[in-house]
């Protein structure tokens, strides 16, 4: 797994592109799976992906009042709880760079009946147009490998957050040496034909898989978060390593 090759090349999957056409590329991959994309989560994830996030949720343990930003936050699934959670005086915003998840989340919550204190914003996580101090918790599930510069991005989500608050990163990881043969299998040769017959779409599934291997494993991504700034860090491991939540704070 590797972070950004240098400053002007970068990884889209296993290719070697331009850093400056990432966005774009993986702007394709979410156009092309936006109105598939719930259902493919289910049916690739054997629905574990709502357990991951639900103790996502619960880690975050936020409170009426709070202020959370949902990065990367797709089709709403996390801002719809946090909505609830933090009641009509606190504050959501439900943030993607991608403007047709945007557009399902958007529905999903009109649909959910959430109204008055969520807010939805199409966002770049390296740079967000946020005031310093912003947020008490930022959230980014199955995001970050998406980011060209992730470091960039870690740098804006700390600056974004108050003194105390925390950011947390749920996405696939490194999994035990044990299931690696099994899990390389399904990645490379069922998701990608899941993708064909649900999404109509093989090849963004397997991008997936192959920016899941591109990502960095739990201890790089610790280190990123601590060389960003960020303390007391920590992960906990899901699924035997297949997807981990990192967590950190700005004190």
């Amino acid at each position: 797994m590797t972070k950004q090759d240098s400053d002007n090349t970068t990884h889209f999957g296993y290719q070697d592109v331009a850093a400056d056409d990432k966005a774009d590329l993986v702007r394709g991959v979410f156009d092309s799976v936006a109105s598939r994309y719930d259902i493919m989560n289910d049916l690739m994830s054997a629905g574990l992906h709502r357990l991951w996030k639900r103790y996502t949720i619960d880690q975050a343990a936020v409170r009426p009042g709070d202020a959370v930003l949902d990065l990367a936050g797709g089709t709403g699934d996390l801002a719809r709880v946090f909505s609830k959670k933090v009641g009509a005086d606190g504050h959501v915003v439900l943030a993607d760079i991608n403007a047709a998840m945007l557009k399902q989340g958007r529905k999903r919550l009109v649909d959910a009946g959430v109204a008055g204190n969520l807010s939805i914003a199409q966002v770049d996580a390296q740079s967000l147009p946020f005031d310093d101090g912003s947020f008490d918790c930022i959230t980014i599930a199955f995001g970050l490998r998406n980011v060209t510069d992730k470091n960039a991005a870690l740098r804006s989500m700390l600056k974004t957050l108050k003194t105390g608050g925390k950011a947390m990163i749920l996405e696939f990881s490194e999994p035990a040496r044990a299931i690696k043969p099994a899990y390389d299998l399904y990645s490379f040769k069922v998701l990608p034909t899941l993708g064909k017959l649900v999404a109509g779409d093989a090849d963004s599934y397997q991008y997936l898989a192959e920016s899941i291997r591109m990502h960095p494993d739990q201890e790089t991504l610790k280190s990123m978060m601590e060389e960003a700034g960020f303390e007391r860090c920590r992960y906990h491991n899901l699924a035997a390593g297949i997807v981990a939540l990192h967590i950190g704070y700005r004190i």
